[in-house]
């Protein structure tokens, strides 16, 4: 019996655990308490990663569909040559654009499976790249970045004011929010939570409830707050940023006054909670991984939450957003000219200031596929992704996938994508392979880096990413892209230019850099003015608003009133549970043992305005489509809303999302504020 240092990769938090094998066989796994940024928690899905890596679902071997729709085993050797001639075909008829690779969200915690998919990608010449970016996260980069020039993270456990703004870390994050308990239980924060629900944390501090796709009109009334009432950091304001007499200017239509009935929040709650975090001497905005980001308002709501932090002078100290070295690493992308499907539609998405992404706008595929718009989409690679559940209008997707002349799925499970795969490739799980655990820079705001060791050696004959990529490239003729042989060939290569590699190796984990405290007393900020950029030229140069207005929901009972009269409940999609990530995990008995079902979320009075009755189940429909989901009634669920989690082949709430709403600077679907009718089932 053995216990090995490691960390899970089941989320974006790759919190560290520690693994007990015995006779080869992973036994048991918990938190490991030494591991200084998770500090010994570890979630249901990582206290039951035997049941995960174990489970009867599990991919081991190569398939490929029969005519008849059923799957027949076949060597790696039979498989890779397939996908090697089909790929060819397709490329050789059509052009090396009509092949799509879809990377999912363990492909971007998983720095292995987001580097090799790119390298494949140029290596075969296809711009597109089709990732999770496009629905998550990227969009709060991208506006930090125009606005700081780099980005900028939560530095929270200093804080004195703690803004959770759409955000319960219980359903994703649990071990910040058992640090937010902490500093209330000891009187060290005030803690203000913005959310259509109350929470269990909002019980703790100051609950703001308000109507779902309205946060914009909150944060600019409390720019008007803190600005009219002389709140702000005026020597931070006059040093280090570039446009704050434009802001004061523009933030004068934006009341309180305006604000109350837009947003449901009384006038005095806004000038309250403006007041308490203007007069903190640290504090920290902790927006919801997507839920301020999906509806057309998205953007401009992550540069709000910028101004809010920048005008009380809470940048780059402890406690409030500062700045993150990242890991130095090779760079496995090769020079690709062509430019991915979207980037002329959506260019600050494509590129900032010379900054090229290498991601496409993932919501122009079904039209790409289904019309030839701009161009025909002919084949897909799905690497850690489960598109046809987790991308709006799932009925859309499934019609462009079944389109498809080929498809290819890599994952360690088979998922509702895999299921209209021509040929399942398996790729081992975390547990299997040596890997880099690196994502903390950018989410918990430490810049620390682990090496994942491997636990097990790969069942069945599943293999690492790494491997099943470079096999079919030298089938393709690209073998000269793909010359490493090992997970430490790889590793060594992408840590050279860290100058951590050895250490890594050696130690439990390393921090690589200092926090960047006070940074902009040394260096100017990275945007062409040098400064913080309130007013963006950038955006104006691209005919988007250079400071953040208001814009109504795209469906709300004010911009569609026809509308609201034939679906009157407002839904909010992707509610989080520890249990799950995304699309992922609910194929595990032990885990669907502890959260069993998705379950609608609403308010007993809304219920009973509908004729609902809690724990039945109801229909929720849009003209699109309607999902079915049990009830669930609660007195801490604002009235007229709807909460429901996403993520569930059985009740998948996309097959009633739009695509075609889309924020028109990163094309984020609308997932946050969407009009349905909800009636028993």
């Amino acid at each position: 019996m053995t216990t090995v240092n490691s960390s899970c990769m089941l989320c974006v938090w790759d919190c560290g655990i520690k693994a007990t094998v015995e006779d080869g066989k992973l036994v048991k796994t918990e938190g490991m308490p030494e591991h200084p940024v998770s500090n010994g928690y570890v979630c249901p899905r990582g206290e039951n990663l035997p049941h995960y890596v174990y489970s009867d679902s599990r991919l081991l071997y190569p398939y490929r569909r029969k005519n008849n729709g059923g799957l027949e085993r076949i060597s790696w050797d039979q498989a890779l040559d397939i996908c090697a001639e089909n790929l060819t075909k397709v490329k050789e008829k059509y052009g090396s654009k009509a092949l799509a690779i879809f990377c999912g969200s363990v492909g971007v915690e998983n720095i292995e499976v987001a580097a090799f998919a790119q390298r494949f990608k140029s290596a075969y010449n296809t711009p597109n790249l089709l990732s999770v970016e496009n629905i998550c996260y990227r969009m709060r980069i991208l506006a930090r970045q125009l606005t700081f020039g780099r980005y900028t993270g939560e530095d929270y456990k200093e804080a004195e004011c703690i803004i959770l703004w759409g955000h319960n870390p219980d359903g994703s994050r649990k071990m910040l929010g058992d640090l937010i308990r902490e500093k209330v239980a000891n009187e060290k924060v005030e803690l203000i939570v913005i959310d259509p629900k109350r929470t269990d944390l909002a019980k703790q501090g100051l609950h703001v409830p308000i109507r779902p796709g309205t946060d914009a009109a909150l944060g600019l009334a409390m720019l008007n707050v803190i600005i009219n009432e002389d709140r702000c950091d005026d020597e931070f304001v006059e040093n280090y940023t570039k446009g704050f007499p434009e802001l004061k200017e523009h933030i004068q239509q934006f009341t309180p006054e305006w604000a109350s009935p837009i947003t449901g929040i009384p006038v005095t709650e806004i000038k309250t909670i403006a007041r308490i975090f203007a007069q903190s001497n640290a504090g920290c905005i902790i927006q919801g991984i997507n839920t301020l980001d999906q509806h057309q308002n998205g953007f401009q709501n992550s540069r709000i939450l910028s101004l809010l932090q920048i005008i009380t002078g809470n940048i780059d100290k402890p406690g409030t957003w500062v700045t993150i070295p990242f890991l130095r690493m090779a760079d496995l992308r090769l020079p690709m000219e062509e430019k991915p499907i979207g980037a002329e539609d959506y260019p600050i998405f494509h590129s900032v200031w010379g900054r090229v992404s290498p991601y496409g706008i993932a919501t122009l595929f079904p039209k790409a596929v289904l019309e030839g718009t701009p161009y025909p989409m002919k084949a897909s690679i799905v690497t850690a992704a489960n598109p046809l559940v987790t991308y709006p209008d799932s009925h859309l997707y499934k019609k462009a996938f079944e389109a498809l002349d080929f498809r290819v799925s890599i994952d360690p499970f088979i998922n509702e994508t895999a299921e209209l795969s021509d040929v399942l490739l398996p790729a081992c799980t975390f547990l299997e392979k040596d890997s880099l655990g690196y994502v903390y820079g950018v989410v918990n705001c430490e810049p620390y880096a682990m090496l994942r060791k491997r636990v097990i050696e790969p069942l069945g004959e599943s293999k690492p990413d790494w491997w099943i990529w470079t096999e079919l490239a030298k089938r393709m003729g690209m073998g000269e892209y793909f010359t490493w042989k090992s997970d430490e060939e790889i590793f060594d290569f992408l840590l050279e230019p860290s100058g951590i590699k050895d250490k890594l190796k050696s130690e439990l984990g390393v921090y690589f850099a200092d926090k960047g405290y006070y940074q902009y007393k040394t260096h100017p900020f990275p945007t062409p003015s040098k400064k913080i950029e309130i007013y963006s030229e950038t955006l104006k140069e691209y005919g988007y608003d250079p400071l953040p207005g208001y814009m109504e929901p795209a469906q709300s009972p004010v911009s569609t009133p026809e509308l609201y009269k034939e679906y009157p409940i407002i839904l909010v999609s992707g509610a989080r549970h520890e249990e799950y990530a995304h699309s992922q995990q609910r194929n595990i008995p032990a885990l669907r043992a502890l959260n069993p079902e998705p379950l609608a979320e609403m308010h007993p009075a809304t219920a009973q305005r509908f004729g609902l009755v809690d724990g039945e189940q109801v229909r929720i429909s849009t003209k699109i489509g309607s999902v079915k989901m049990r009830l669930k009634t609660t007195s801490d669920m604002m009235t007229g809303v709807v909460s429901v989690p996403h993520g569930w082949g059985m009740a998948n709430v996309n097959e009633i999302t739009n695509v075609e709403t889309r924020e028109r600077i990163t094309a984020y679907p609308d997932f946050k504020a969407i009009l349905v009718r909800v009636e028993p089932a």
